[in-house]
C-alpha cells in the first residue's frame, strides 16, 4: 500500500556530512530518512524556499523540457529499499497516455516539488527502513566510531524535526 509523505525537513548526517531528506507519513508520525547527495539538497531546498537562479538547475531544465513536450509528473514513489539503497519510479503522463521510469528517490523528489506532484512511499519500504536500522552494524569499531553508533541509535524522528527548512 501506498502512503502519501511529505517533506518533514533537511538535515545533515553529522558522521558524514551527508544530506538526509526526512519523508513522514501525512497520516501518522510514520519518519523515513534518505541520505541524499548534496546537489540534490540544495534542488530540493532552493524549491522549498521558493529560491530562484538566475540560469536552470538540472531539475529546472528538466521540467522546462516536459514543459514544452506538454508531459507532467503525476506522482513519485519510493517504492524499494534493497541493500540499503532507496529506489523510487516517476510516473508521467501525457496525451497519448502515461509512462513510469527509475529514479533516485532525490531525483524524483525534486521533480515532484516542481511539479506540484504528490509522494507516496510503499509501506513494505518503511517496514524495511525498520528493519535495517535494527540489524545496523557499525563499521567504524574504534571508541569515536562507537560514540557515533551510540548517538545514531538514540535517534528519533522527533530529533529531525528541529531542522527543518
Amino acid at each position: 500500500m501506498l502512503l502519501k509523505v511529505s517533506i518533514a525537513g533537511l538535515t545533515i548526517d553529522p558522521a558524514s556530512n551527508t544530506p538526509i531528506v526526512i519523508l513522514k507519513s501525512d497520516k501518522d508520525d510514520q519518519a523515513i530518512p534518505i541520505w541524499i547527495g548534496l546537489l540534490e539538497a540544495t534542488s530540493i531546498a532552493s524549491t522549498l524556499q521558493n529560491i530562484k537562479f538566475e540560469r536552470p538547475m538540472t531539475h529546472d531544465l528538466f521540467k522546462n523540457f516536459t514543459d514544452i513536450l506538454d508531459i507532467k509528473i503525476q506522482k513519485v514513489e519510493v517504492c524499494d529499499l534493497k541493500n540499503n539503497t532507496f529506489y523510487a519510479r516517476i510516473h508521467f503522463i501525457y496525451e497519448k497516455g502515461n509512462f513510469s521510469m527509475d529514479a533516485r528517490p532525490s531525483d524524483a523528489i525534486a521533480l515532484a516539488l516542481r511539479y506540484n506532484a504528490p509522494i507516496y512511499v510503499d509501506d513494505d519500504v518503511i517496514e524495511k527502513s525498520k528493519m535495517s536500522d535494527t540489524h545496523a552494524e557499525a563499521l567504524d569499531k574504534t571508541e569515536e566510531g562507537k560514540k557515533w553508533a551510540d548517538y545514531l541509535e538514540k535517534l528519533s524522528p522527533e530529533d529531525f524535526g528541529r531542522y527543518k527548512v
